[in-house]
């Protein structure tokens, strides 16, 4: 009777859905696939409509003879597509991502965006992660917000090296995409004297600065190295 009544609740046990695998996960999987090596030949890693991580990740690297390069997908740990690339993502000719200075996986880059989203007052549902290099050659994660429509909310480019927030785009004053685009190395200057518009961007860079301090502090907390990550296994 007991052991009826045992099968009958296994039966119906509801299936637990699993996490999808963050960006470090998904790389992992590529050197299962390719060889150890072939993580060291990244261009780029990308994953759409994440809540917060995407379903599938599309991992862009060299190919193993030089010549142009491969795409990898990868959906629930396994390799679902191997193919030639069709374009690279990146900078400087698709320049490889250095993984030695990658101390940010995908669930990390997401919590210093919440951060910063959150002292914007942007509310999103879904997330589009790019990983790749920027124009210096350091190792950047672009993460684009979206509503639960669709609609683009904001875009957050984050240093995956020292977790620094460098540039948003569409945030803070309830500014849009087109209103406002700022960068930790752009001081622009402002015009002496009582402009109409000196207090709200002097407001607005204020806030900023403000984000990046405690986008800082997300980071100490969040920070996982790459090269560890990946000599466990």
């Amino acid at each position: 009777m007991w052991k009826m009544l045992v099968a009958l609740l296994v039966g119906v046990a509801p299936v637990v859905a699993q996490e999808n695998l963050t960006a470090y996960d998904a790389l992992r999987v590529v050197g299962d696939h390719l060889g150890r090596n072939a993580v060291n030949h990244i261009i780029s890693v990308s994953g759409t409509e994440g809540t917060p991580q995407p379903e599938t990740w599309r991992v862009v690297l060299e190919s193993p003879d030089g010549r142009g390069a491969r795409e990898v997908d990868i959906s629930h740990g396994q390799v679902v597509s191997d193919q030639p690339s069709r374009g690279i993502v990146g900078s400087a000719e698709g320049s490889k991502i250095n993984t030695k200075k990658l101390n940010l996986d995908s669930s990390g880059a997401y919590s210093v965006a919440s951060y910063t989203a959150d002292k914007s007052n942007a509310h999103f549902s879904r997330v589009n992660y790019t990983l790749r290099t920027d124009e210096r050659g350091d190792p950047v994660w672009i993460l684009a917000l979206q509503s639960r429509s669709g609609q683009p909310v904001g875009t957050i480019h984050i240093g995956a090296n020292r977790g620094n927030v460098t540039r948003t785009e569409g945030m803070f004053a309830g500014a849009t995409m087109e209103d406002v685009e700022t960068d930790e190395t752009a001081h622009e200057d402002v015009e002496e004297g009582n402009g109409p518009f000196r207090h709200t961007k002097e407001r607005i860079r204020a806030s900023f600065r403000r984000a990046q301090d405690g986008a800082r502090g997300m980071f100490d907390r969040v920070r996982r190295s790459f090269v560890d990550f990946i000599n466990r296994y």
